[in-house]
């Protein structure tokens, strides 16, 4: 583990994100690249657990908290210039990537072979979680044989129709009071909402944390706190 002499090295102020490399311990191969802040940096080398720092959901997460493919820490080591961290891991499950791969390295430049290697299905991971991660992954897709992609690729507007649409055929499904359109439209709602979200690179997650703070709040004192008043 990287001794406290070390740690007193890095300068937070300067890099509160540090990006961490994590290496399987006992193949070499490098599994993934995350990032940690101070909090969690203290708490992998505590616990053991590796403990990252999510840009895109803005909070500590402990690695395998959803998927249960926890990381267990053996070394880690800080570079010469200490500001990137390296871990070197037994990985449980030996499923690094949400994409149910070893590794979040498969994606070869220099052949236009698709991946061979079999996905792992990943259960413990939200509806939501998926979507946005399969949302994310279509921005490189061809428009012409995904809708994901052919959406994201027209922009904002053809984006934004279609949450607008989808809206207005979900009032009218509830409207009608008929319990089976209101669920799929309410689907149809939710996904392109995800499709949206995606496109302005904003996690779910943050929505959920959203719901969160406002709960408990009664709805005149959540929209005073919004207001400043």
């Amino acid at each position: 583990m990287i001794p406290s002499t070390a740690l007193s090295s890095i300068n937070w102020e300067t890099s509160p994100l540090l990006p961490v490399v994590v290496q399987d311990f006992e193949s070499g191969e490098v599994l993934m690249l995350a990032y940690t802040n101070e909090e969690a940096l203290n708490l992998t080398l505590e616990s053991g657990f590796a403990h990252y720092f999510s840009r895109s959901r803005e909070k500590l997460w402990k690695k395998g908290e959803s998927s249960g493919n926890f990381q267990y820490v053996k070394e880690a080591y800080l570079d010469c210039d200490n500001d990137t961290l390296l871990l070197k891991v037994i990985q449980e499950g030996k499923v690094a990537c949400h994409t149910g791969r070893v590794s979040c390295f498969f994606n070869r430049l220099d052949i236009e072979e698709s991946p061979k290697e079999p996905l792992c299905e990943i259960t413990a991971y939200s509806i939501t979680d998926k979507l946005y991660h399969i949302i994310q992954e279509r921005k490189n897709a061809d428009p012409k044989t995904s809708y994901v992609a052919s959406l994201l690729s027209k922009g904002d507007n053809s984006i934004l129709k279609k949450v607008v649409e989808e809206a207005g055929e979900f009032c009218f499904a509830c409207k009608d009071n008929h319990k089976e359109e209101i669920v799929y439209e309410a689907a149809d709602l939710m996904f392109h909402v995800l499709v949206a979200l995606g496109a302005k690179n904003i996690n779910p997650d943050l929505i959920k944390q959203e719901l969160e703070r406002r709960f408990g709040l009664g709805g005149i004192e959540e929209k005073n706190s919004r207001n400043g008043h």
